[in-house]
């Protein structure tokens, strides 16, 4: 599987996204990571659909979006017109979660479902025909700089097992050495926030990270 590099906008600064965006594009960043948090699902709130839109106009790399959200279903719409190419939402939200794949796909983009840590990555199982990714939350949702839950990995490698050809995202307290435990496990595809918006250097951390992710 392709290793891929998804810095989280959540670790960046909003006061310079433009510039953000250009570090990570500059940087062979592969993705980038978008949190969307409304204060309910996760107790934190952080981007919409409108501040995205803005940020498609200056950015040409794909754009990941991960709901953190009690209702994906009546917002998929939004996101999908505000530029997004893959929007992820959790399998413990309140909205019917094979209509909202449905609703994604429809639309035109590709669908991700993600599990928080104390969730089985059964509970993905009988989606997995339609979905592009799997995220594996490796931290608690709604909060950036936590510390990686090495409890998540069997799930990952569990996953991998059963989905040979699957994208496999892990989301929370990556870094550099963290990166090798998930890959080793199976993961394929890393959002790493202040391991890249904290570095004196973005495109190296991203090689390093691109780099360890390998091993």
């Amino acid at each position: 599987m392709d290793i891929k590099i998804s810095p989280s906008m959540l670790a960046s600064d909003y006061a310079n996204l433009q510039t953000e965006l250009e570090k990570c594009e500059k940087g062979g960043a592969d993705l980038i990571h978008l949190d969307v948090m409304d204060g309910h699902f996760v107790p934190n709130i952080s981007i919409g659909a409108p501040v995205i839109a803005a940020m498609k106009r200056v950015c040409a790399i794909d754009f990941d979006v991960h709901l953190m959200i009690s209702n994906p279903y009546s917002y998929i719409d939004d996101f999908i017109n505000s530029g997004a190419d893959i929007i992820t939402f959790h399998t413990e939200c309140d909205s019917d979660i094979q209509k909202t794949i449905d609703k994604i796909i429809a639309g035109g983009c590709k669908a991700g479902l993600a599990v928080k840590p104390n969730t089985p990555i059964e509970e993905v199982f009988s989606y997995l025909d339609k979905l592009s990714m799997v995220l594996v939350m490796t931290v608690e949702p709604g909060f950036g700089g936590q510390g990686f839950m090495e409890s998540t990995l069997p799930k990952i490698k569990s996953l991998r097992q059963k989905c040979p050809m699957l994208d496999i995202q892990v989301d929370g307290g990556i870094n550099t050495e963290t990166v090798k435990l998930a890959g080793a496990a199976g993961a394929n595809v890393f959002v790493a926030g202040s391991a890249v918006f904290n570095s004196d250097d973005p495109a190296a951390a991203i090689q390093t990270l691109r780099n360890n992710a390998g091993i």
